[in-house]
């Protein structure tokens, strides 16, 4: 089993096989600020007042305004990415399971994820694998603020050819 950080890694030509279950990264940090919420409420159009409005906020068993969960997991998402720790495997996403919120994100929280992966599945097709990883998101508290298992489609290596050698 291995683990590593930001450092271990610089989009690295990786490939399905490179993969072993295991394999983990807990990312860098990043600060979750109002101007995140803010603007993702005007991408998505999801100006629920928990999100947008701090006197609403203050009212509910939250205390203020917190993060949209689906902008928790895009976090989650980008600092695996931003990690290097899948190289340039990745083909597609193909299914998010399980995705549960545990605990709210406010402003001024700053996440980290730990990403494991729990499963590798050859299947039948010889050009990609099935990578299946567990992410945790955990705040500065080390309270696991989200957790989901991404499954993902990640390039096989090529077979080397052999040019009568």
């Amino acid at each position: 089993m291995s683990s590593t950080t930001l450092s271990g890694f610089n989009r690295l030509r990786r490939y399905f096989e490179d993969f072993a279950v295991g394999d983990a990264v807990r990312t860098p940090g990043r600060t979750v600020d109002i101007g995140d919420i803010t603007t993702f409420a005007g991408l998505t159009g999801d100006h629920y007042p928990l999100h947008v409005d701090e006197e609403y906020g203050r009212t509910t068993r939250f205390g203020g305004r917190i993060a949209h969960g689906p902008l928790t997991f895009g976090f989650a998402v980008g600092l695996v990415a931003l990690s290097g720790f899948l190289g340039e495997a990745i083909v597609a996403f193909l299914e998010c399971q399980h995705l549960r919120a545990l605990a709210p994100v406010h402003p001024g929280d700053t996440l980290q994820v730990h990403a494991k992966v729990v499963e590798s599945e050859t299947g039948n097709n010889a050009r990609y694998g099935t990578l299946r990883l567990d992410y945790s998101v955990i705040n500065q508290k080390d309270e696991e603020v989200m957790q989901f298992r991404m499954v993902l489609l990640a390039r096989r290596r090529p077979p080397v050819e052999n040019n009568g050698a």
